[in-house]
């Protein structure tokens, strides 16, 4: 089992935090396909809504073809994660219901994710930029929809069009403010105030994710150091226990030999009596 880069059930005991950040990436793209489907929306959300499941798409398949580059066995890779190729590809419709499958993964995820918990947190640095990537891609497609809502038809809104909302999301949560788009209503602000407020922690977390790697020793590095001090560690017990044992067994030498010195005195001592 130890050629698992991606998210098939059987490597779903120990997954990764990235194949974790994969499975919450399937529960909002099957959200979003799901809205699509059966939601009533105007023409530029819906398209807002393809661009965004686009996206995620992409994420998908570069996580696929990353796990299967890293696969050492390339048939048991595709033979368990052909549902993950086939749910991934972007603009055909019929092939996002494959994406329902993903959703078995995410419930038995969280049914087991106090099991989870200690061995992410183990992993600090794959686990904060599983997170970041979580993050951005949730911030960016909740921002964009719901600032479009409330901003298309509005008297003096420029954000009607959905690449618009797209480009005033990713300006606003880098929080580099142009100005060419800006919401003009009151529940538009409420929803910029929140993307700035996102921005300035998202990008916070990424300095100080980025300070923690330059100064902290790497992960790999500290576990080799640890390892290879608990080798030399039993090396010098195993050693010192060979020791012991060699000067039991010349004590037991010395000993044998002073009781048969002993044992000759006193057969001398009899015989000259």
């Amino acid at each position: 089992m130890s050629d698992k880069n991606g998210w098939s059930v059987r490597n779903l005991a120990t997954p990764s935090p990235f194949e974790f950040a994969m499975m919450l990436l399937s529960l909002l793209s099957v959200v979003l396909v799901l809205v699509m489907t059966f939601g009533h929306l105007d023409g530029e959300t819906n398209r807002l809504l393809f661009f965004i499941d686009t996206s995620i798409c992409l994420i998908f398949l570069a996580h696929f073809f990353v796990g299967l580059f890293r696969s050492r066995d390339k048939r048991f890779y595709l033979r368990h994660h052909w549902i993950d190729f086939v749910a991934s590809i972007p603009a055909i419709e019929a092939l996002r219901i494959a994406r329902v499958f993903q959703i078995l993964r995410v419930i038995r995820l969280i049914r087991m994710s106090h099991a989870y918990l200690i061995p992410l947190i183990k992993q600090r640095k794959q686990t904060t930029l599983a997170s970041l990537l979580v993050s951005m891609v949730t911030i960016l497609t909740f921002a964009s929809i719901l600032i479009l809502i409330v901003e298309n038809g509005a008297e003096g809104a420029n954000i009607q069009t959905a690449e618009q909302a797209i480009w005033w999301a990713l300006v606003t949560i880098s929080t580099v403010g142009y100005g060419d788009y800006y919401p003009v209503t009151t529940s538009g602000h409420i929803i910029g105030g929140v993307v700035i407020v996102s921005g300035v922690s998202f990008f916070g977390v990424i300095t100080g994710y980025m300070a923690s790697v330059f100064v902290s020793p790497d992960d790999n590095e500290h576990h080799q150091r640890n390892e290879a001090h608990k080798a030399e560690i039993k090396s010098e017990l195993e050693l010192a226990l060979a020791r012991m044992e060699a000067n039991q067994r010349q004590m037991e030498q010395n000993q044998a030999q002073i009781l048969a010195q002993i044992a000759e005195l006193e057969k001398a001592l009899s015989n000259k009596k």
